[in-house]
């Protein structure tokens, strides 16, 4: 582990603030994946690939997709049963990660350059580690790896609802009890350390994005059965056995940036340096007064770490060919 190289601010694009990139459905083994495209700016771009959180959208990447666009291709996915993605069968870990395989696979473009925030971060890192193949670099944005400290996270209060058959269907009934707007302000204030980093834009788009659960009926199940196998899957980390998301992190080889906010309310502030640990290749950075999603609180710093990345990495790419 070391610690990221920060590419200089001034040779990044100037400060905008785009609309969510254009999305389009796509049918992907009889079920729809929703797919926002974030076109390169230049010539030479190399593909990526962006994966949220839970709760999340392929939204959450605008900005940096967006500051990235001269040197990455992008694409960001719905995950099945969020954003604009149809349901899926299973809400666990390893479908996830595999229906991440599956559209680096259809869309024909690996390897590609994977970052996943929270869920997505864990989700990366299983695709990294059991399809070496499909990622060049890896970035992780507070990865959701297991910790069982659940007073370290706002969502151990959702803990008991697992407990209880039937489960979603309370969470269902919660979600109706709010009004879109106090639903969108709570979102916002347990994911962003400092809120006047928000603009109004953001916070208009983020109470669309709110509106858009409302209106899909299968959301509080989506949500309730992946935190419940999100749950399962730290437990298991922690037992023998070839699934540990652990043992997977250090299983991955392509060279990665972990990203952590020290106000993260939502993931133990101690896990992305674990991860960092963890990764054999790694960069990390630690980024104080900022919360669970970086690149939406202050992308243009995440945007930095990563293209210092890309320099490290793609000098290193050359003398590999030169030597050879």
């Amino acid at each position: 582990m070391k610690r990221a190289t920060l590419w200089p601010d001034h040779l990044l694009p100037e400060h905008s603030v785009p609309p969510p990139w254009p999305g389009r459905e796509v049918r992907l083994d009889g079920t729809v994946t929703y797919v926002r495209d974030t076109p390169a700016t230049a010539s030479g771009a190399e593909p990526a690939l962006y994966v949220h959180g839970l709760g999340g959208s392929s939204q959450n990447w605008t900005d940096l997709a967006g500051l990235l666009a001269d040197r990455l291709d992008g694409q960001a996915i719905d995950l099945p049963g969020f954003g604009r993605s149809e349901p899926g069968r299973s809400y666990t870990i390893p479908a996830f990660a595999q229906r991440v395989v599956r559209w680096i696979e259809h869309s024909g473009r690996g390897p590609v350059h994977l970052f996943g925030n929270s869920l997505g971060g864990a989700v990366s890192v299983q695709v990294a580690a059991l399809r070496p193949d499909l990622v060049r670099t890896l970035t992780l944005v507070s990865p959701a790896l297991p910790f069982l400290d659940f007073r370290r996270s706002l969502q151990g209060r959702m803990l008991p609802l697992l407990a209880i058959p039937r489960g979603e269907r309370l969470a269902a009934w919660r979600l109706a009890q709010l009004a879109p707007e106090a639903m969108a302000q709570q979102v916002l204030e347990a994911c962003v350390a400092d809120l006047s980093r928000i603009c109004e834009q953001r916070r208009q788009e983020a109470l669309e994005e709110i509106r858009v659960r409302y209106e899909a009926e299968h959301y509080a199940a989506a949500y309730v059965r992946t935190f419940r196998g999100l749950v399962s899957s730290f437990l298991r980390s922690y037992l023998p056995g070839a699934g540990s998301l652990w043992r997977l992190a250090g299983a991955v080889r392509a060279p990665t940036l972990v990203v952590g906010g020290r106000h993260d309310r939502l993931v133990d502030v101690r896990v992305a340096p674990q991860t960092a640990r963890a990764v054999p290749d790694s960069r990390l950075l630690m980024l104080d007064g900022v919360g669970h999603v970086a690149q939406v609180e202050v992308p243009r710093l995440v945007a930095r770490a990563v293209l210092g990345l890309l320099a490290e990495t793609g000098d290193t790419a050359r003398r590999s060919d030169m030597a050879g």
